[in-house]
């Protein structure tokens, strides 16, 4: 039976053997902490991606909410403005539309309220004309039609009499219509307002504030091409025609 011994050589390469197996132990470990460092590193990354999602999603709906408050402040401060502006913002972005302020001449042998374009904020466009005091519609359709005349009336003048009549005094102002196809004027809106009617504001009257107010007319109306229309104001000495105060207009719908 032969025995068989451990040479030296076979001592060392067992040796070896095990230090190569100690060194793939240690490499082993390091690719384990390389991988959790690079899966820390990825998780870190999409973390950043969801949170700047994140971000991203709520600042339009900030955004969107600051707009929708901003909408509102804009709605609120355009109730709050007149005729006149409202009107005129809405005719100058029709494709026909006319909007004329009021003017009154107490030297002119008319003696009536007369209407001027392109003054103020007054224009013209699309093809509606101004003549003879008369608004020319440029085609068939669907038009609004509107007008304010502003009253300013000196209730007291010393005479009592005098101002007890005033007190009767009716302020009208109305807007007409011509058609070729009608043959005649026929009347499309008209208001009535007494002037000095409430004895409350005796003092106000008497210090010279007057009585104050407004009529507005506004409607929607089918008119044809060259039709005419224009107003009637029976009391032309006591409008206000400071800019904005009186108008008439026509736009197409």
């Amino acid at each position: 039976m032969v025995a068989y011994t451990t040479p030296p050589g076979d001592v060392e390469m067992a040796l070896e053997e095990r230090t190569v197996v100690l060194v793939e132990k240690k490499s082993s470990t390091g690719w384990m902490w390389k991988v959790s460092g690079a899966l820390l590193i990825v998780a870190l990354c999409i973390g950043g991606v969801l949170l700047f999602a994140w971000y991203s999603k709520g600042r339009p709906e900030m955004e969107m909410q600051s707009g929708q408050k901003e909408a509102l402040t804009k709605t609120d401060t355009s109730e709050k403005t007149d005729h006149h502006d409202t009107l005129r913002r809405i005719g100058s972005k029709a494709k026909a539309a006319i909007h004329l302020e009021g003017s009154y001449d107490e030297d002119n042998k008319t003696s009536q309220l007369e209407w001027k374009n392109g003054q103020g904020q007054a224009f013209a466009q699309g093809g509606f004309r101004l003549e003879k005091n008369q608004i020319i519609i440029p085609q068939d359709g669907l038009f609004f039609v509107y007008s304010q005349a502003s009253f300013r009336v000196s209730c007291s003048d010393g005479d009592e009499e005098h101002g007890a009549g005033k007190r009767l005094t009716p302020l009208s102002h109305r807007i007409w219509r011509y058609s070729e196809s009608i043959g005649s004027n026929v009347s499309l809106m008209s208001a009535v307002r007494s002037a000095c009617q409430n004895t409350a504001l005796e003092e106000a009257y008497s210090s010279g504030q007057g009585w104050y107010n407004a009529i507005y007319l506004g409607a929607v109306f089918q008119l044809n091409s060259g039709d005419k229309v224009w107003t009637e104001t029976n009391q032309p000495s006591e409008l206000e025609t400071d800019e904005g105060k009186t108008f008439f207009g026509v736009f197409a719908l």
